[in-house]
C-alpha cells in the first residue's frame, strides 16, 4: 500500500454532504430575535399618587374641639330677634333687622413723610380685630395736601360673621367703659340703618400694649345693618347692648 492510501480521506464540503437535505430558510421557520419589552412611558412631572401626596399624618392626641359660636350671636338668635318682630309688627322673619359687616377705618394723614407709623397703626389694628387690614390709597391727587393718586394714606379691616359679633362684644364690653368721660355714645346714624361712632384713642383697647405705641391716632367704626330705618337699627343695637347716651344700657346675659 502507498502512503496516499493511508491518509485518512478529506471531509467534504457542508454544500455538498447535505445536498438532498432542505434548505433552513425553506422547510424551517426562522427564528425571529427576541423582542425587548418597551419601558413603560413614565409621565413626567407627575408622580404616583401615593408619591405624591403622601399620607397624611395623623394628629397625635384627640382632635381639636370646634370654637364654641359667639355669645352675641346667640343672644341675637334666641332673644333679640323675637323681641324686635314683637316690638315692630314684623310677621316676615327676613324683615328683622341683623348686623351685616363691621368697618374700621384708620387715617393716617402723615403717611407719605412717615411710613413707620402707617406699619404701626396696621400692626395694631390687626391685633384688634384679629384680621390682616388692607392698606388704602388716595383715589385722586390733591395739590393742597401734596397727595398724588395712590399714595397709601390709611388702612381698613371689613369683619363679617363671628369675628364681627366677637370684636362687637368686646368694643360693647370692655373698650367702652374705657373711654375718656365717657357719657354715652351718640346717635349717628346715616338715616339708612347704618351706625357710625369715631374713636379718639386706640388705647381703650386691651390689646394695645402702651410701650410700644409710637403715636396715638382713631379710627372710625361703622356698623352696618339691614334695616332701613334709623329707628329699627337703633333698636336693634340697643338690644345688643350697645350704650347710647340717656339712655340705660341692656344687659346682655
Amino acid at each position: 500500500m502507498s502512503m496516499a492510501d493511508e491518509n485518512p480521506k478529506e471531509p467534504k464540503p457542508a454544500a455538498a454532504a447535505d445536498r438532498g437535505a432542505t434548505p433552513r430558510g425553506e422547510g424551517e421557520p426562522r427564528p425571529q430575535p427576541k423582542q425587548k419589552d418597551k419601558p413603560k412611558e413614565k409621565q413626567k412631572g407627575k408622580k404616583p399618587a401615593e408619591v405624591q401626596t403622601g399620607a397624611p399624618a395623623e394628629p397625635e392626641g384627640p382632635p381639636p374641639e370646634p370654637a364654641p359660636p359667639p355669645r352675641l350671636h346667640e343672644y341675637y338668635e334666641q332673644k333679640v330677634r323675637a323681641k324686635l318682630a314683637q316690638q315692630f309688627g314684623l310677621k316676615n322673619p327676613h324683615e328683622v333687622p341683623k348686623l351685616v359687616k363691621i368697618v374700621l377705618n384708620v387715617g393716617m394723614g402723615d403717611a407719605t413723610k412717615n411710613p413707620k407709623g402707617l406699619d404701626a397703626a396696621v400692626a395694631e389694628l390687626a391685633a384688634i380685630t384679629g384680621q390682616q387690614p388692607v392698606v388704602t390709597r388716595a383715589k385722586k391727587a390733591i395739590a393742597n395736601f401734596n397727595l398724588r393718586e395712590g399714595m397709601a394714606v390709611g388702612c381698613s379691616v371689613t369683619l363679617r360673621g363671628a369675628r364681627m359679633y366677637e370684636f362687637l362684644d368686646r368694643f360693647i364690653s370692655i373698650a367702652v367703659p374705657r373711654m375718656r368721660d365717657f357719657r354715652g355714645l351718640p346717635d349717628s346714624f346715616d338715616g339708612r340703618g347704618n351706625y357710625t361712632v369715631g374713636i379718639k384713642e386706640q388705647m381703650i383697647f386691651p390689646e394695645i400694649d402702651y410701650d410700644k405705641v409710637e403715636k396715638i391716632h382713631g379710627m372710625d367704626i361703622t356698623l352696618v345693618t339691614t334695616a332701613g330705618r334709623d329707628d329699627t337699627a337703633q333698636a336693634l343695637l340697643r338690644e345688643l347692648g350697645m350704650p347710647f347716651r340717656g339712655e340705660a344700657p341692656v344687659a346682655v346675659n
